[in-house]
């Protein structure tokens, strides 16, 4: 079995030690998606939710919380981020959100996406809650990570 980075020799939890590790563009996908009865769907396209524009809110809230994953994460690193995009898209039974997330650094920026993606499916259901008492948040998960060298 892989032993786990974040555990020291006594169980205890850690944060790893990146002192060692060279930078590298680091970059990682996301998405999630919240459920919606059939009322909501309309009034988000028709823009009558109380709150206001629920999918521009949701982004921005996913980027916002995307560049504090490190105050809200215990062992993350904090991160450089050099990139951080938040898509919300209204389908027929909900709303889709897919972050991208980048940076140059020491170690990976998957939750960093995947804290955008979450934040910004919370946001939607905080605007909604009023008018669907039904909402489903899920199906949120890590599409792909990368690293690559620097290019000098």
């Amino acid at each position: 079995m892989k032993r786990l980075s974040h555990v020291d020799d006594k169980g205890k939890a850690k944060m790893v030690d990146v002192t060692g590790k060279k930078n590298q563009v680091r970059a990682a996908r996301a998405e999630g998606f919240i459920f919606l009865q059939p009322n909501t769907v309309t009034l988000i396209r028709e823009c009558k939710i109380k709150k206001g524009d629920v999918l521009t809110v949701a982004e921005i809230a996913g980027i916002q919380a995307g560049k504090k994953t490190s105050e809200l994460i215990p062992l993350c690193h904090p991160l450089q981020i050099t990139k951080l995009d938040v898509k919300a898209e209204l389908k027929e039974n909900g709303v889709a959100v897919s972050s991208y997330a980048k940076c140059i650094g020491q170690t990976g920026i998957e939750m960093e996406a995947l804290t955008a993606v979450s934040t910004a499916l919370l946001t939607v259901y905080d605007m909604c809650k009023a008018v669907d008492e039904e909402m489903i948040i899920g199906e949120i998960k890590l599409i792909e990570k990368t690293k690559s060298d620097l290019v000098e």
